[in-house]
């Protein structure tokens, strides 16, 4: 155990400190976090779009008036898993 942390810090007093530094074009996260971000790709086709045709296009998405349709299998796959959660509550194994 010794021995791995003697070649680690030998490694790393060996190495200079520019190299664990990010490049200096790079923008900050802290700055990225703030910037405002004014246009998008639509959720539908994946083109580039307006921030107001994108509020537009996902406020349409989510105002639809017909319920996402499932696949049958996956339903009961769920439906499966359900129940496999409810009966491991009584029966943990």
């Amino acid at each position: 155990m010794q021995k791995g942390i003697i070649y680690l810090s030998l490694l790393l007093i060996g190495t200079p400190a520019g190299l664990a530094l990010p490049p200096p074009d790079d923008i900050p996260e802290e700055v990225l976090r703030t910037e405002i971000i004014l246009e998008g790709r639509s959720p539908i086709n994946g083109e580039p779009v307006t921030t107001a045709e994108y509020e537009k296009q996902t406020e349409e998405l989510a105002t639809s008036p017909y319920p996402p349709q499932i696949d049958p299998k996956i339903r009961q796959l769920i439906f499966l898993l359900r129940i496999r959660r409810m009966i491991r509550t009584f029966i943990p194994i």
